[in-house]
């Protein structure tokens, strides 16, 4: 696989390592890879709560696994970054530039040392460090080392192995070249052996034998061109210059230094002449507030009684060099030169002397040193200065003097409230204009050169940086309108947008071609206006315009395209016999070569160009050029990339120039082997601009190369029964799918937005690329879980969920924490053999059926995931912030309005989950203004149902705040002396109810308040007067509810989170930023324990959901604390322009306090105490009796005999008197009975 900016030692060698690019990964040493630190996963355990759901405003989403990542949405303002893939898919930036990278290469040099990554663009910084359209960037550490000496925009960059050589393409000067150069091993640019190319380069490549092959826009070597013939055109403005002197003379009339300036034809006397002190050496210095080029300086000497300047000196500020300067000497009539001693003749006969400038250095002052002087001292009588670029400011004192008898003098026309704005560390004072949505037609600045001849010019257009006047953050994007020329080609207005975001001063080459001199009522104009369409606040700049005449010279003989050879520098011999230029001579003129691609036998052009036998594109082969099928192509190619036999195209076109292939439309793919067009489904609706290959996985472990295409497109064009897709200027061809990543969703694709514009393979690790592009690695809307066991990952529900813009009304409406776009609260049912997961907010999603869901979902997952809404009835702009069931029947509360059977219903709605319809009889509607119902909890061991939000009764029924409503379908109040808007409840017992909110009770404001059921009273919450403002959160952090969390937003609009341990609230201070809003909160068990903290016990975390800031971190969805630190738990965003957010969390079981897995129902945990308590008994009572034999065999006990005797045999033996002579005497009272 080739990359259109990558080419390594031979075409072919480049070839075959990018064609095994996905191998190489696996089996080359990361010697040269870029790190991403893993971070620890956090160890929650969801074990014992079945599934977890997490919703909120998003379509895509990710865990935080690597310390580069972020959510920031990708930038839309025109700059752009290096940016590197992490190995969880999420792109994340090494390194941002000010403004568009476009060509990037491996600078490897012979020995195999990778010296780092070139990058070329048309930036001015790259990670904070100045550079000027090239650096270099360490493939380890990112490391920035700008490649000074460049001026202008690089748009194409060959690093070539073979030769230690780095070739540039551009439109830009450097050293003596203009848009080609090179820079040599470490040593620096290097002149090619040619002066440059006469028009800008658009792609450097290099072929098999070693050549170099330049593509572009221009016709010739060095700078050729037909320029105006006069030079030194424009008068540097004097007048307007802070003129100061040394050792003046103090003669009255002649003591005035800027008398000289504005004296053209060199008069002396009184209020005309300066003069030195007599005997004295002096200086005259003038300072500008802008800079300039000078050519030539012209001088008028003295001439007063006999006074005269004889010697001077020339210097240059701020640089105080002493210039070279040329002249004719008056005497011999030939050219010489001076530095620090130029003379000045004192003849009568010489009105003037001009001395030329030998280098043309940039100023913003200048001083003439008089140390010789005619007479009794020097002095002058005039002074002027000329430059050969023609400039017009915006600022009118820096344009031409009035003084200066210019017809045309440039001039600029302001519309609209700018301001100047001093120069700091800019090339001259501005405007600028600040504000929100500024109308460009009554806001812009228009410029009007001084052209005094037609000829071919380069219109370049200077934009300060933004660092200068700290406004990075507001500037905007210009829309630089121009007409140059009275012919009708040229006349026509053109137009091109830039983007003003860049750190230090930048131009912009706007226009390169012919430009008529003024005449008439014709004027060369550029205008300057904000672009149409921006929001927010923004800041636009305008300084000033140059016009450079471009005067004969070099080679000409080309057209578009130009081969160098490195070993045998071109001459004219060499331009007419290779076929490289030939090609490109043979081709129409004014050619446009946007792309070369050289493999081993074949070299394909693309651009905007023609002849009779194709249009846009060709091979050349056998030192031939060849059509490619059907003619090429209808419109311009802009980018191309070669991977293995498939050659993929992109531009403008729609199909073959002989319309003979379907589906072109703006990218198609050229088969090598079969030598035939193939479309990519049926390609974009708008302009492709590049072409960049990118390694995902897809459906397996194993990466694959994809296409991505970037440009001026919105959709994906609908094929084989595929609906179109939307995509903002980027899509992603899936080859071994044959199709779109968007139409993939059956698959776990990564979610892309933004642009991609080049890559480059980094020998030994992974590539860089660059673009401006928003990665998070899963594609995923609004509502994802998170699996019970084994990693944590995420997991998409199958729903497509479409965010509604929230209408000023349910913002009103809508307690401040909750997010009303997106999906904001969900519930998992499972009841029975049933398995339905619900999803409220304010959103639109497709039915299975294909119809239209409005806030409400369900997915079936009994029944293959089937998604259903709500019958007709309630509003669009309804949204749901609260779910609960109870008895197959869900409670659905929100800002709801709408009818059910032709009832009204505000607030609150039935639905019966298992008929899947309304429940018949809706609970009165609840009223009051802007009703909201924000909670809704069941009352434990109970069937009532508490509700609770912003309303003043239910039906009939006063019942402001909380109202429950009991299985007999009717409303009850709860108590008295309650009022406010609640934000969210708890139930800590059967009886004791904990709610929070901006509440009064009894005339007395508060945050929390307590409910009990038995009592029916309201009660303060002690502690809650310290809470900085409402309550809109709220959630156990024990399982008894003795302690909990808050938060909401204080008094100042600052979120708050807040502890109560027990006796007191304890807030969490410093680790949430400015901007954060809090839209969840629930507490974790961990599986692995961290250190203890006062707030959060060692075996739990708090989680947090919203909009979260984090300090030294940046934006994230979701975060966990663990009492001492936030970390970032989840990152999401929006379309890639804005970062999302998540609302709710919620589970399938509300076992959050057991962290020895899943508890036991009570019954079973009575039966089991009392099984081990009678076994304990049984144990005791066989230990006794072991004991108790143990001490009576001690104290001699012996066991009686137990063996059977002769009963009868015994008693004949015993007398009977011994038997029963004395039974009871011994016991018997008197005149008792015998005892027995």
């Amino acid at each position: 696989m080739r990359l259109p900016s990558l080419l390594g030692p031979t075409a072919a060698d480049c070839t075959r390592l990018l064609r095994v690019w996905p191998l190489l990964w696996s089996i080359i040493p990361a010697s040269h890879a870029f790190t991403f630190n893993a971070v620890p996963p956090p160890s929650l355990d969801l074990s014992q709560l079945g599934r977890v759901g997490l919703v909120g405003d998003f379509d895509s989403i990710s865990l935080y696994s690597y310390e580069k990542q972020t959510q920031d949405a990708f930038s839309t303002n025109g700059s752009q970054s290096v940016l590197a893939q992490a190995p969880n898919g999420a792109f994340a930036s090494l390194l941002t530039a000010d403004a568009s990278i476009l060509s990037m290469c491996p600078f490897v040099m012979k020995d195999g040392t990778l010296a780092g990554i070139v990058v070329g663009g048309n930036f001015t910084s790259l990670g904070g460090v100045a550079a000027q359209g090239a650096a270099l960037i360490g493939p380890d550490d990112a490391k920035v080392t700008p490649l000074t000496g460049l001026s202008g925009k690089v748009s194409a960059v060959l690093c070539d192995q073979a030769t230690n050589t780095v070739y540039f393409g551009g439109e830009f000067t450097g050293l003596s070249s203009t848009n080609a150069i090179a820079w040599v091993g470490m040593d620096g640019w290097t002149n090619l052996p040619f002066a440059g190319l006469n028009g800008p380069v658009n792609t450097v490549a290099k072929e098999t034998n070693g050549k170099i092959v330049f593509g572009g826009d221009f016709d010739g070597l060095g700078n050729k061109s037909t320029g105006p013939s006069q030079k030194d055109q424009q008068v540097v403005n004097l007048a307007d210059a802070e003129i100061t002197a040394a050792s003046t003379t103090d003669a009255p009339g002649f003591d005035q230094p800027s008398a000289i300036v504005c004296n053209p034809d060199g008069q002396g006397g009184p209020d005309k002449t300066w003069r030195v002190a007599d005997g004295q050496a002096g200086s005259w210095r003038a300072d500008f507030s802008y800079g300039f080029r000078p050519t030539k300086l012209r001088l008028w000497n003295a001439k007063q009684e006999g006074r005269g300047t004889k010697i001077f000196r020339y210097t240059a500020f701020p640089s105080s060099g002493i210039m070279n300067l040329t002249y004719t000497d008056p005497e011999t009539d030939k050219n010489a030169t001076c530095d620090a001693r130029c003379p000045l003749s004192d003849s009568a006969d010489i009105e003037f002397q001009d001395f030329t400038f030998v280098n043309n250095v940039g100023m913003t002052g200048f001083q003439i040193d008089v140390s010789e002087w005619y007479g009794d001292g020097g002095g002058l009588n005039g002074i002027q200065l000329f430059q050969d670029d023609i400039y017009a400011f915006a600022i009118g004192d820096f344009n031409e003097p009035t003084c200066a008898n210019v017809e045309f003098g440039s001039t600029a026309q302001v519309r609209g409230d700018w301001l100047r704005t001093p120069r700091r560390d800019s090339n001259s004072d501005y405007l600028s204009l600040s504000g929100s949505n500024v109308d460009p037609a009554s806001s812009s600045v228009e410029f009007q050169p001084n052209i005094k001849q037609s000829g071919d010019y380069k219109v370049t257009l200077f934009t300060p940086g933004c660092s200068q006047d700290n406004t990075c953050a507001t500037r905007g994007s210009v829309n630089v309108t121009w007409s140059m020329a009275t012919d009708s080609d040229n006349s026509a207005p053109s137009q091109k947008e830039i983007f003003q975001t860049n750190d230090f001063d930048k131009y912009d080459e706007i226009y390169t071609g012919r430009v008529d001199a003024n005449g008439g009522s014709f004027r060369p104009t550029v205008t300057v206006s904000p672009s149409a369409g921006q929001e927010g606040d923004k800041t636009y700049v305008a300084q000033r315009v140059r016009f450079e005449p471009l005067f004969e010279g070099g080679d000409g003989g080309l057209n578009g395209l130009y081969e160098f050879d490195p070993n045998n520098p071109g001459n004219d011999e060499d331009l007419k016999n290779s076929p490289i230029n030939k090609a490109g001579t043979g081709l129409e003129d004014d050619a446009l070569v946007n792309i070369v691609i050289t493999t081993d036998d074949v070299i394909y052009v693309g651009g905007n160009f023609s002849t009779k036998g194709f249009k846009n594109i060709f091979a050349i082969a056998d030192d031939n050029s060849t059509s490619l099928p059907g003619g090429g192509l209808n419109d311009e190619v802009s980018s191309m990339l070669l991977e293995e036999q498939a050659l993929y195209v992109g531009g403008g076109f729609t199909n073959t120039e002989r319309s003979d292939a379907e589906g072109l439309n703006n990218v198609a793919v050229f088969s090598t082997s079969d030598k035939a067009w193939q479309p990519l489904g049926a390609g974009v609706n708008g302009r492709v601009n590049a072409i960049v290959p990118l390694s995902l996985n897809i459906s397996e472990d194993t990466p694959e190369i994809v296409i991505t295409l970037t440009g001026s497109f919105d959709e994906i064009l609908a094929f084989d029964g595929t609906e179109a897709a939307p995509a903002e200027g980027l899509a992603i061809w899936v080859p071994s799918k044959k199709n779109w990543l968007n139409n993939l969703n059956d698959l776990r694709v990564p979610s892309f937005h933004g642009q991609l514009t080049a890559a480059v393979n980094v020998p030994g690790g992974n590539p860089f690329y660059a673009g401006a592009l928003s990665s998070l690695g899963l594609a995923a809307a609004g509502a994802v879980t998170l699996p019970i066991s084994g990693d944590l990952s995420i997991n998409p529900l199958p729903i497509e969920v479409q965010p509604t813009e929230e209408t000023p009304d349910s913002r009103k409406r809508a307690i401040e924490s909750h997010n009303i776009t997106g999906v904001v609260t969900g519930y998992f049912y499972t009841s029975g053999d049933r398995n339905i997961t619900i999803l409220g907010g304010h959103f639109t999603a497709t039915a299975s059926d294909g119809s239209s869901i409005n806030n409400l979902a369900f997915i079936d997952g009994a029944n293959s995931d089937e998604v259903t809404g709500l019958t007709s009835g309630l509003d669009e702009e309804s949204a749901f912030l609260s779910l609960t069931v109870s008895a197959d029947t869900l409670y659905a509360g929100g800002t709801v309005t709408g009818t059910v059977d032709g009832a009204d219903v505000n607030g609150l709605i039935l639905y019966d989950l298992a008929g899947r319809r309304f429940v018949e009889n809706q609970p009165p509607a609840l009223s009051g203004s802007d009703v909201s119902v924000n909670a809704i909890a069941k009352r434990p061991s109970s069937t009532d149902i508490y509700v609770a939000g912003n309303f003043d009764s239910a039906g009939l029924l006063p019942c402001p705040s909380v109202c429950y409503f009991t299985s007999e379908s009717q409303w009850n109040r709860p108590g008295v002396g309650l009022t406010g808007s609640v934000g969210a409840m708890v139930w800590s017992s059967t009886n004791q109810l904990i709610v929070g909110g901006q509440l009064t009770i009894n005339n007395t404001n508060t945050s929390v308040v307590t409910y009990d059921a038995k009592s029916g009273a309201w009660e303060l919450f002690e502690g809650a007067d310290t809470l900085p403002g409402p309550v809109s959160l709220l959630t156990a952090a024990n399982d008894d509810v003795s302690r909990f969390w808050v938060a909401g937003t204080s008094r100042d609009g600052k979120a708050f989170l807040m502890n109560y341990d027990g006796s007191a609230f304890q807030e969490v201070t410093d680790q949430l930023g400015e901007g954060s809003k809090i839209r969840g909160i629930q507490v974790f068990s961990l599986s692995e324990s961290h250190d203890s903290s006062d707030l959060v016990n060692s075996d739990e975390a708090l989680l947090i959901t919203g909009e979260l800031s984090i300090p030294n971190f940046g934006n994230a969805s979701a975060a966990l604390y663990d009492g001492n630190s936030v970390t970032p738990f989840m990152l999401s965003n929006i379309g890639g322009t804005s970062p999302g957010s998540l609302s709710q969390i919620f589970s399938e079981k509300q076992n959050y306090f057991n962290t020895n897995g899943g508890g036991l129902a009570i019954g079973f945990v009575v039966l089991i105490a009392l099984a081990i308590a009678l076994a304990l008994i049984f144990l005791l009572v066989v230990i006794g009796i072991i004991a108790e034999r143990l001490r009576r065999k001690r104290e001699g006990y012996v066991p009686a005999p137990t063996g059977m005797y002769d009963k009868q045999s015994n008693i004949d033996r015993i007398p009977p008197s011994h038997l029963f002579g004395n039974l009871g005497q011994q016991d018997r009272g008197p005149g008792g009975a015998p005892m027995i």
